[in-house]
């Protein structure tokens, strides 16, 4: 049996391992955008056939693992591709809005390559082959086994707790006889997040595929979490009485600031301020997450039980419309303005940013992870200028970081989701989805739990198993 790495080799974005058995079976793990500057001609390729690819295995709709289905569809891929019900359904809005964003950043990118007098780019995929992907997706929930190939692979998916409806994949192969156990962490969630179930603990690997975002490092310790984001709120609102502009995800970190913000509201702490939540598909997938309460925690069940509604309060607005967004730069009065995306390398955002950044009043908050390279990770990295839309624009206005709000576990809480594993029974671990120097940290920690055979693979590596 044979592992390929085609994305997240020894980088966070574009994951995708495919797996060939000794029948020649090929199962993709995930497909997923390369993201960051530049990264458009490393789109175009994929190191593979996609008509060869017998299924795809999603473990969750981050456009950094679903991103190229488009695209693999429309190279031919025709098999289902397995996932659980809400990544699904996120994937029914994410996939389209990717779809939107690749024909409008494709256009700006070959005017400015035949300026360059270089040749122009294939779009990586429409609209249409978004659909046709969407079409061919096999809705699974959690524990359930599914066979591939008359049994020669089974496979089941748990609660990995990092987005909603995201999961672990676990394999069981047939290989020439002997019965080959590999598990696929995905991206790895945190131990009591505000909104999903905490990550479960899976059954015993003999090899393991495992995320190391965050392998050098363990998220602050927040003991109040809520007071801080009043504080940010208060300096900036009230005392200076600027624009708190924050980029966040549109899938579960604005949820995830909503359902805070809430709370504030709720228990009389929140400025009476307006909140715009300016995304489309932000709006689209606070609605689904309503719609899928089954994933979460007990604790967001009971506030919702007592609340009514835990994406919803006074002074809360939720903005679709591009008419209402510009309008929003126009705006002097306090606010705070919610938009993706979360690193800040494409959507509305980077005109909010454009627009108040030179602005000492204003403030801008960082809540989750940016890869390098991204405009969210040079503003920060505490970059004094940044450029947007070919412009030079100085950071004038505050920076704040709350890590807090993030959804990838510290690596504490790798070791933690990993500790339901004999670390002698498992004959390899493969580390992806980090940068290299945050993986030769982790190696290094999983060596000292007990687990004896650490790789972390090149892009486009093969190793045989």
């Amino acid at each position: 049996m044979r592992l390929q790495f085609f994305g997240a080799a020894r980088e966070v974005t574009g994951s995708k391992h495919l797996i060939t058995t000794n029948k020649g079976t090929k199962i993709l793990l995930d497909c997923g955008l390369f993201q960051g500057i530049q990264t458009h001609e490393l789109n175009q390729e994929f190191g593979f056939d996609p008509k060869e690819i017998d299924c795809v295995i999603l473990s969750h709709a981050h456009i950094d693992h679903s991103g190229l289905l488009p695209r693999l569809v429309k190279k031919g891929f025709n098999g289902p591709i397995y996932a659980t019900g809400a990544t699904a359904a996120l994937c029914e809005i994410m996939l389209l809005d990717s779809a939107y964003i690749q024909e409008k950043d494709l256009k700006l990118l070959n005017e400015r390559r035949i300026r360059q007098g270089r040749p122009t780019l294939e779009l990586l995929y429409s609209v249409e082959d978004a659909q046709n992907a969407l079409a061919m997706f096999k809705r699974i929930p959690y524990q359930m086994e599914v066979s591939i190939n008359d049994g020669e692979v089974e496979f089941s998916l748990t609660d990995a707790g990092h987005l909603l409806g995201s999961a672990a994949v676990h394999l069981n192969i047939d290989n020439g006889g002997e019965y080959v156990r590999l598990t696929f962490t995905g991206d790895i969630g945190r131990p009591g997040d505000n909104i999903l179930r905490s990550p479960e603990a899976f059954p015993q690997a003999d090899y393991i595929i495992c995320e190391s975002t965050y392998g050098d490092r363990l998220h602050e310790a927040e003991t109040d979490m809520l007071g801080h984001l009043e504080r940010i709120v208060t300096e900036t609102c009230v005392l200076k009485r600027g624009k708190l502009i924050v980029p966040a995800f549109a899938v579960d970190r604005t949820q995830e600031l909503v359902y805070a913000l809430d709370r504030l509201s709720s228990s009389g702490r929140l400025a009476r301020i307006p909140v715009y939540i300016d995304s489309p598909l932000a709006v689209k997938a606070t609605q689904i997450m309503k719609e899928n309460a089954e994933y979460f925690n007990p604790e967001i069940l009971d506030y919702i039980e007592k609340d009514g509604d835990a994406f919803a309060f006074p002074d809360l607005h939720y903005i679709s419309s591009v008419e209402e967004s510009k309008a929003l730069n126009d705006r002097k009065e306090p606010c705070i303005i919610i938009s993706a995306s979360g690193m800040a390398e494409a959507g509305r955002i980077k005109h909010h940013l454009l627009n108040n950044l030179e602005n000492e009043q204003n403030t801008v908050l960082i809540v989750g992870y940016c890869s390098p390279h991204t405009l969210g990770a040079a503003i920060r990295n505490g970059d004094s200028v940044v450029r947007i839309f070919g412009k030079d624009v100085r950071v004038l206005a505050d920076v704040e970081i709350m890590d807090s709000f993030s959804g990838h576990a510290d690596y504490g809480e790798m070791l933690e989701f990993l500790a339901c594993q004999n670390a002698e029974r498992v004959k390899k671990v493969f580390l992806v989805h980090g940068e290299f120097e945050k993986q030769i940290a982790f190696k290094h920690r999983l060596l000292d739990k007990g687990f004896k055979d650490i790789r972390i693979p090149l892009m486009r590596e093969s190793v045989e198993i």
